[in-house]
């Protein structure tokens, strides 16, 4: 065989190999982000604690500030319930200000026993990850929203 073609050949292995390797670690990679859960909340360690009316106030004088400070943060926030609310596979605990501004806060099933057993005027502590918050034109309300909720007991 001549020499050029056994190089090229040579070359050629190589990158089919280091081909396969970068295949190999991007798949693993790939897998690993889709199949990655979240932790349960209930179980995080809060990055702020804090009055429901206290950052509904903070969203109402600037949400752009407050959404890049709260937003993807465990948050925990007292408050009193407003209402409890059932959306197809979710309970909603809205806390309500005097001007119709809230928070939602939305829990999944394998938490409706200790939701439901609240009353509106209780006071709670619910923790969860801050979704964020707009102001609605049509409602001229601020509303929060929050994911993965739990109660605080």
């Amino acid at each position: 065989m001549e020499p050029g073609k056994k190089n090229r050949k040579s070359l050629l292995l190589k990158l089919l190999l280091v081909g396969l390797v970068i295949l190999i670690i991007g798949g693993g990679t790939a897998w690993y982000m889709l199949t990655k859960g979240f932790g349960d909340t209930a179980n995080t360690k809060a990055d702020y604690t804090m009055n429901a009316m206290e950052l509904i106030k903070e969203f109402k004088q600037d949400d752009a500030i407050a959404n890049k400070k709260y937003a993807k943060k465990v948050i925990t926030v007292l408050g009193k319930v407003s209402s409890i609310e059932p959306v197809d596979t979710s309970l909603n605990v809205k806390i309500e200000d005097s001007t119709g501004s809230y928070i939602l806060f939305v829990f999944q099933q394998k938490d409706f026993s200790d939701v439901k057993k609240l009353k509106k005027g209780e006071e709670v502590s619910i923790r969860g990850s801050c979704s964020g918050g707009a102001y609605s034109e049509i409602l001229e309300t601020e509303f929060i929203t929050f994911k993965r909720c739990s109660l605080n007991k």
